[in-house]
């Protein structure tokens, strides 16, 4: 029998392996998301840039039987708008016009005069076209949206 009197010998408690260091995800989240925000900025700044340096052409047309018509026609060029009328017009009318600016575009009234009559507008500008048509006495068809 072994002797009771010996005493097996206490050691410190051996403490665990150190767990890996986790590594924190949110700046890298955070960088991502300013990255994105900063890359759209940059791509809204250029197109509108761009899109404001960019000429497009406009073309007004009006045909139809009516005699002395009215012609309103409204275009923004550059950021201001420009208003214009002819009266005592017989159709065929048309009238082209270049423009640039972020806002582009206009409008086209054409009424009839006191004889009355048919009257037709058309806009042709950057691939889109209006068309409008009014009959009547002192009717008027509007081409406009473009």
């Amino acid at each position: 029998m072994a002797d009771m009197t010996q005493q097996q010998g206490w050691s410190a408690p051996v403490p665990p392996p150190p767990q890996p260091k986790k590594r924190r995800k949110w700046p890298w989240v955070l960088l991502g998301v300013i990255l994105l925000l900063t890359g759209g900025c940059v791509a809204l700044v250029v197109g509108i840039s761009e899109e404001s340096g960019r000429e497009i052409t406009v073309r007004y047309e009006v045909t139809g039987n009516a005699k002395d018509v009215a012609i309103t026609y409204a275009t923004y060029s550059d950021g201001n708008m420009s208003l214009n009328q002819v009266t005592d017009i017989d159709p065929p009318w048309r009238k082209e016009l270049k423009t640039k600016g972020f806002v582009k575009g206009g409008r086209l009234a054409v009424t009839t005069g006191a004889a009355g009559g048919t009257v037709h507008c058309r806009v042709t500008a950057d691939g889109t076209t209006r068309t409008a048509t009014a009959s009547g006495v002192l009717a008027t068809a509007v081409c406009d949206g473009f």
